[in-house]
């Protein structure tokens, strides 16, 4: 218990719990742990109370890379614009197609960071988005043209993914978002 008017250490939040498990596993495929020390920085950081405990499970590790900006530009007619695999999403990812396809598949990308936010900016393309199915999905900052987006929940939803905000604008075609299957 703590005097009046002190406070102890803010509480570990799920989304810094989990980007710090990503670090870790990310560290591990490049070969910077072994996997004794994954083993044991992963217990450290699932058992961590205060962020204290969080910093010590990471101690020593390359730092990230710096929030990045990224930004992808359908050129011609039919430009279609593809992102499927194992890609590095950045944590800001600027999409513009004036008149071709978009489609951007999120579920085996890696995902460094809490918040993603996707700005899409289409012409009379459509576009589809497959997120991780732990994802949520805001589509609070996107304005619809003719077509209001297709776009289902998932039920229940399961805490500890990604945040995905969706914002921009959509001409004449449609966006489509599913979570993957598995």
């Amino acid at each position: 218990m703590t005097a009046a008017g002190t406070e102890g250490p803010p509480p570990i939040s799920a989304q810094h719990r989990d980007t710090a498990v990503r670090r870790l596993q990310e560290a591990y495929a490049e070969g910077h742990l072994s996997d004794e020390e994954l083993d044991e920085r992963l217990r450290t950081a699932l058992t961590a109370t205060t962020p204290g405990g969080l910093d010590s499970a990471l101690a020593a590790l390359p730092e990230p890379p710096p929030d990045a900006t990224a930004t992808i530009t359908g050129t011609g007619t039919g430009g279609w614009i593809r992102r499927r695999g194992a890609w590095s999403v950045p944590r800001v990812l600027r999409v513009a197609s004036a008149l071709g396809r978009v489609r951007l598949d999120l579920s085996r990308a890696v995902i460094a960071h809490p918040v993603v936010d996707i700005e899409l900016h289409l012409g009379t393309g459509g576009a589809n988005v497959i997120v991780p199915r732990d994802a949520v999905v805001d589509l609070s900052g996107l304005h619809a043209g003719l077509r209001a987006p297709r776009y289902r929940p998932r039920q229940p939803a399961r805490a500890g993914g990604p945040t995905i905000r969706i914002s921009g604008g959509l001409g004449l075609g449609r966006l489509r978002i599913r979570h993957a299957r598995w």
